[in-house]
């Protein structure tokens, strides 16, 4: 009976002992789950934090409506019919100039007088030489002769008389180049007077008395500039979605900003008929009467030309910050319908600074994405600065 109270006893600690432990495995196990549901927790979140960092937060701008208008003003250039620089054509120093910025020329007028004593030597030398080539060829003429009528006689032998012929056409050969000589270096020293190629005015003098002028290197300079502005002509750049409305023919006004409130008749008469790849713009010309000397060369004017029934529509307008210039040509990024970045191509029609006028590839409706970033493209996902946060393009 006492042997079996004491296994009682006995056996009432362990058993304490051993739900302890089963308490302290259970807890164990809870902390280890709760550590590994809060490290998964957190990895989730920064998951998630981490896609919405990497999702562009953009800005929306409708697209606002371009007025219609009914004329184009594009800058345009003016200048002169003709226009010639004048170099010299032989190496020597000014001696004397007749004409000045302002004055009027004659075709043919002297400008300026060149003294350039070298090659008046050297045409003095040549004439020398010529002489010396004409008197032997006529030696040689005379001996020619002479052998031909010793031949007739049986004199002398066909071989010397064949000589003597041909030392005749070597002279005559020789003579023949000195006079060439003569005349080319005759023609250098008329380079000495400059003159006027048409008649103008002239535009520019850039030479003095005594100056040393030198001809024929990359260094010359033009001594003096002469422009016909009795008519004129005036290059415009007209954007290409505009150029198939503006035929020869056409008239158009132009100002300038000396004669405010006038406006000249101007008439296009040719275009490149080639769009230029850098500035997506035709070059036409049109021409002016010029009789009052009104428009002067290298001025900057405004044209203004009618707009027809040919001419592209309206369109939107944008700020130039929701451009996208690059490979595919402009395009613009719009909110697909998805929600995701859309990539359009679109044409511009006319760019007024501060705004772009987009004649295709665009609605009003789109929702256009400002600032776009560089990186982005057709299908990307986007987020919105705040929602329903739209604006109008200004």
């Amino acid at each position: 009976m006492l042997e079996t109270r004491i296994d009682t006893v006995d056996s009432r600690p362990r058993t304490n002992l051993r739900l302890f432990a089963i308490v302290a495995v259970a807890i164990a196990l809870l902390l280890v789950a709760f550590g590994i549901f809060s490290r998964m927790r957190a990895e989730s979140s920064l998951t998630r934090w981490t896609d919405a960092q990497s999702t562009p937060v953009v800005t929306i701008i409708r697209p606002k409506a371009a007025e219609k208008v009914e004329a184009l003003t594009l800058p345009g250039s003016v200048q002169a019919y003709n226009s010639a620089a004048i170099y010299a054509r032989t190496t020597g120093y000014i001696s004397r100039w007749f004409v000045d910025i302002g004055d009027p020329v004659r075709a043919g007028q002297v400008l300026a007088v060149l003294d350039a004593p070298e090659v008046d030597q050297q045409v003095a030398a040549a004439r020398a030489d010529l002489q010396t080539a004409q008197a032997n060829r006529a030696l040689a003429q005379s001996t020619a002769t002479r052998w031909n009528n010793l031949l007739a006689k049986d004199a002398v032998s066909k071989q010397e008389t064949d000589e003597k012929i041909g030392d005749l056409a070597a002279k005559t050969a020789i003579a023949n180049a000195a006079n060439a000589n003569v005349r080319r270096l005759g023609a250098l020293q008329g380079f000495t007077h400059l003159v006027a190629p048409f008649s103008g005015v002239v535009t520019s003098r850039s030479t003095q008395i005594g100056a040393l002028v030198t001809a024929g290197t990359a260094a010359s300079t033009p001594l003096f500039t002469v422009a016909d502005i009795g008519r004129m002509r005036i290059y415009v750049r007209v954007p290409q979605p505009y150029s198939g409305a503006f035929h020869p023919g056409l008239h158009a006004s132009l100002n300038v900003p000396e004669y405010p409130g006038r406006d000249f008749d101007i008439q296009l008469v040719r275009s490149a008929g080639a769009v230029d790849p850098q500035s997506g713009t035709v070059l036409m010309e049109f021409q002016a009467a010029n009789g009052d000397k009104a428009l002067k060369p290298g001025a900057y004017a405004q044209v203004k030309l009618p707009l027809g029934a040919g001419s592209p529509g309206a369109g939107v307008r944008l700020p130039p910050s929701a451009m996208i210039i690059g490979e595919n040509g402009t395009q613009v990024a719009v909110i697909g319908p998805d929600g995701k970045a859309l990539l359009k191509t679109v044409t511009i029609g006319r760019d007024n600074g501060d705004n772009v006028e987009i004649s295709a590839g665009l609605s009003a409706n789109d929702r256009v994405i400002d600032n776009p970033p560089d990186s982005l493209q057709t299908g990307d996902a986007v987020r919105t600065a705040k929602p329903g946060a739209t604006r109008a393009a200004s």
